[in-house]
């Protein structure tokens, strides 16, 4: 029966931040081999090419779709690709989102453009896409399941990264009133907050130091895409036909110790001493 709750076979799921070779890139994989047609939304060609072409090739079922889905125009793109595809609509994953070393600042120093650059990659995509998906469900009266990604820096405290934790605190905000909405029409709407994980993206400022990791982490190392991938799977699945509203966090316990941060409120796992000294200036 557990075989079967797992079983996407027909369906079709969205996937944003599909092309990055990080969690979207798994959870598509994931996905796949559970049966599903997945619709890879990703920015950059060059990432679809490295990251999603090889598992097409390889036979898994995706429909690459080079789009922004911070603009209108990139979620109507995705959009038509889901409508496209062969299967029924089912479910979206939006993992897009996330946020370059140089977004690391003080409060003081944000400006307008960085935080409505934030909320743009990291809110907005969640909201629009769920909007997006959210209309077609009900205008077919079709179930569904949606995901959005938070961090734990959005069930935190974030310091010098004030805009990133906010918008990702908005991102689970906005997940617990999707929800109240859409219960009805049996769409469920949830969220995950990963702690800190392997990814290409988060190796930009974040380096490899295992004592680090033991002593900040109550599990001891930090996580593989695979593992967030598993829990947006999991939530997107019929396992959790249940369960709608929720944030869960899959940070390996790391907010059970929350001793991430430095005697200067700055975070351990920031990759060195020059980096540190730039964002508290």
């Amino acid at each position: 029966m557990t075989q079967q709750l797992m079983d996407f076979d027909g369906r079709i799921v969205i996937v944003t931040g599909a092309s990055g070779g990080g969690i979207g890139t798994a959870l598509t994989r994931m996905l796949t081999q559970a049966g599903a047609t997945v619709i890879a939304a990703g920015r950059s060609e060059e990432k679809i090419e490295k990251n999603i072409a090889p598992l097409v090739a390889q036979g898994h079922s995706i429909v690459p779709v080079k789009a922004d889905v911070s603009t209108d125009e990139g979620v109507a793109a995705v959009m038509e690709a889901a409508l496209a595809a062969k299967g029924t609509l089912y479910g979206l994953a939006n993992v897009a989102g996330g946020a370059a070393p140089e977004t690391w600042m003080r409060a003081e120093r944000v400006t307008r453009a960085d935080w409505r650059a934030l909320f743009a990659q990291n809110l907005e995509t969640m909201f629009f896409m769920s909007q997006a998906v959210a209309r077609e469900l009900r205008a077919r009266g079709l179930p569904g399941s949606i995901v959005g990604v938070s961090s734990i820096s959005g069930m935190n405290s974030a310091p010098y990264h004030i805009a990133y934790g906010t918008a990702k605190a908005a991102v689970v905000a906005a997940t617990r009133t999707l929800a109240a909405e859409l219960a009805l029409d049996n769409i469920r709407v949830n969220t995950v907050a990963p702690g800190t994980t392997i990814t290409p993206g988060s190796g930009a400022y974040i380096d490899d130091d295992a004592e680090r990791d033991r002593a900040a982490v109550a599990m001891g190392r930090r996580a593989q895409p695979e593992e967030q991938a598993g829990a947006i799977a999991f939530l997107l699945s019929d396992l959790a036909s249940y369960i709608t509203g929720q944030t869960i966090l899959v940070d390996g316990g790391l907010n059970l110790k929350w001793t991430h941060l430095g005697a200067d409120n700055t975070s351990l796992f920031l990759k060195n001493e020059d980096f540190r000294a730039a964002i508290k200036r």
